[in-house]
């Protein structure tokens, strides 16, 4: 068996510290490269951004790399280090890192499996997801922290400054083991342009939500994510069922790449609009998407044959969105449901691609002409908001999915607001997952069985039904239905085929639900039915994980929707509590500037520590968000928090006397 490498991180340390010659740059680009990274740097900058990549190697190195990364600036438009890129990357096994301590083993198995070209967006670059999700700037970044984790001791914490590991540092073992900051900034600074500066001198990086923060699980979590979105949105509009349905959006790439999944699991005619056909082809290589064209009158026929076959199916239509939503208008087809997931908090670095442009065309134009690009990225926008309202006028439910497109939208002059202030069409956070799933401290609980053996996750499916079961029974009205939403996810979360890459789940669940899941997990470790340990984690999109007033929090309407308390206190609640690693988020979802996220990774490893630390992690990563979710004056937060503070006389949380409103208008 042939050895590589650069999966030996005691060597890669050796090669960093000129102990070893560099090994041959044997790098070729993968399918699905990203495109260059838009803006230059003055000359002192430039000269920065190779110091700052030279400062990890030994001067004996200087000589070679130098060029090597200045013709990577200047080509690709930042540093990546393609040198050190390992031929095969992947979450390995349980056992397969040599680290010292579980934790550390686990913490590499998840870092892999961002990195793993079935997973990843673009690979090459880094990226797993949302054009720019990053999981380290470099792959010597990543290099370095491989070396770290498989030294790191129970008494240690690795400090990770947005993609840089500081080093390891004293601490205790009830400490987390590691601790991540991505992107944060002072906050004067937070802005686009500073960002694509900093992260070209490899200051910063973008760490979406679960790139930076090595929890990304593959696009199974938007998937479940917009399957109960969809059904749900359907019960808005008051339809059984979604039988014979048709929802449109955009995107196929990323974690949009979802769905197409997620229609044909809620049972819904689903045509999504991809402008790059590699994704297009990876989800029909998944078998994700069903069918795919880029004719239109095909679409229009495979539409009109799904209407009356009324069965769920997914239809990819390889062109601009724009496109289709105006053919879609012209034709006067009826469109029940509507979306977007282009990676708009990027808009102008091939998150969004303008109509009447093709796709090469496009990532050509963004580097020579940005401006030109900008104007035309907005025109297209307004276009497309044309073709939307015109749908909308025939009944189509159309919201904003936390892309920032209305937004984006509004910036580029397109009519998305109301005479009365406010805009046209609901966040989907708004309308649905924040009074029907946060509210009632529902959210995307995941976890990962390290093992990498597919018989264990579906050992955890069964523990999971089972609990799911019980707890549904017995649920009081305000939270039945979304119990019985996610068992049936879990139910049939095998025959769906959702795992890609590491073997993992999602569900959503309230603060009893994950409670009752984390234990039966650990005790299942405990007993050698699950053979080896459990990463638990969430998304970031969560009760309290996440403040973003386009998003997350776009449902709280007491003034408090632009702040950062919450996302703030709850990483540092979650450090205190003992998360085996802990995050926070400058960016994610919306974009940089834009919003504050944090999140975690828990080891279950089978015991009593464990399980004491997840149970008092998770009630303070739910009711830190029930908390102010119930000050904002939500009914069903304060039903939430009031059930939980009954089943724990610690848990103290003020309740809110609202005012009469009249009165206060009246003064």
């Amino acid at each position: 068996m042939v050895v590589d490498l650069k999966n030996d991180f005691a060597y890669m340390r050796r090669v960093m510290d000129g102990e070893e010659p560099l090994p041959p740059n044997t790098f070729r680009p993968g399918s699905n490269s990203a495109p260059k990274r838009a803006g230059t740097l003055s000359a002192d900058d430039r000269v920065l951004a190779l110091r700052n990549a030279l400062l990890f190697f030994d001067r004996r190195h200087h000589a070679i790399l130098a060029p090597e990364f200045a013709r990577e600036l200047d080509t690709r438009g930042r540093i990546y280090g393609y040198r050190f890129k390992p031929e095969e990357v992947h979450a390995r096994p349980f056992g397969s890192y040599g680290a010292g301590i579980t934790e550390a083993e686990a913490m590499m198995h998840m870092i892999d499996n961002n990195l793993d070209p079935r997973v990843a967006q673009h690979p090459d670059e880094l990226v797993t997801y949302g054009g720019n999700g990053t999981v380290f700037p470099t792959w010597f970044h990543r290099a370095l922290t491989m070396h770290f984790l498989s030294q790191i001791q129970a008494d240690q914490t690795l400090v990770m400054y947005s993609g840089h590991p500081m080093g390891l540092f004293p601490s205790h073992q009830d400490a987390p083991r590691v601790v991540i900051a991505n992107g944060m900034m002072v906050p004067n600074y937070s802005t686009p342009q500073e960002y694509e500066r900093l992260a070209k001198l490899l200051t910063t990086m973008y760490g979406q939500m679960t790139a930076g923060s090595w929890m990304y699980i593959g696009p199974q979590g938007i998937v479940h994510g917009t399957t109960i979105t969809l059904l749900n949105a359907g019960r808005r509009q008051g339809f059984d069922s979604l039988e014979g349905k048709l929802f449109v959006t955009s995107g196929l790439g990323g974690m949009s790449g979802a769905q197409a999944k997620a229609a044909v699991i809620a049972g819904a005619i689903g045509v999504i609009a991809e402008i790059n056909p590699k994704a297009v082809q990876k989800r029909l290589d998944q078998g994700w998407l069903i069918k795919a064209t880029d004719n239109l009158d095909t679409i229009l026929s495979r539409i009109e044959q799904a209407t009356i076959a009324g069965a769920g199916v997914s239809i990819g239509y390889v062109g601009n969105i724009v496109d289709l939503w105006e053919v879609l208008a012209q034709e006067g087809v009826h469109v029940d449901l509507g979306s977007d997931q282009t990676s708009l908090h990027n808009p102008f670095n091939g998150g969004y691609y303008p109509v009447d442009m093709s796709f090469a065309d496009a990532q050509r134009m963004m580097v020579s002409d940005p401006a030109g690009f900008r104007h035309a990225v907005q025109e297209s926008l307004k276009r497309q908001v044309t073709a939307i309202n015109a749908l909308a006028r025939g009944g189509m439910y159309f919201w904003d999915y936390g892309n920032a497109f209305l937004k984006e939208a509004k910036e580029a002059g397109a009519d998305v607001l109301r005479t009365e202030g406010g805009f046209k069409f609901p966040s989907y956070v708004e309308h649905i997952m924040g009074p029907v799933y946060f509210d009632y401290g529902f959210g995307p609980f995941r976890w990962v069985c390290t093992s990498g053996d597919p018989a264990d996750l579906a050992k955890t499916d069964a523990i999971a039904a089972k609990i799911l079961t019980k707890l549904a029974r017995s649920a009081p009205d305000e939270i039945r239905q979304q119990y019985e939403d996610n068992l049936k996810w879990i139910q049939e979360a095998g025959r769906n085929n959702l795992v890609v890459g590491s073997q993992a789940r999602i569900l959503y669940s309230d603060l009893e639900g994950r409670l009752a899941l984390a234990d039966a997990f650990d005790r299942a470790i405990t007993s050698g039915e699950i053979r080896a340990p459990i990463v638990m984690g969430r998304d970031h999109h969560d009760v309290s994980g996440t403040d973003s007033p386009y998003r997350e929090t776009a449902d709280i309407y007491d003034g408090t929707a632009t702040t950062a308390d919450m996302s703030v206190h709850n990483a540092i609640g979650l450090a205190a509590r003992g998360a085996t690693w802990v995050s926070l988020h400058n960016g994610g979802g919306v974009g940089w500037g834009q919003v504050m996220n944090g999140g975690f990774g828990m080891v279950l490893d089978g015991s009593q520590r464990a399980r004491q630390k997840a149970r008092s992690m998770i009630q303070w990563d739910v009711t830190n968000g029930l908390a102010r979710r119930s000050r904002a004056g939500h009914e069903g937060a304060q039903f939430a928090i009031e059930r939980a503070m009954a089943n724990d006389s610690r848990l103290v949380v003020r309740l809110p006397h609202e005012p009469d409103s009249a009165m206060l208008r009246n003064l």
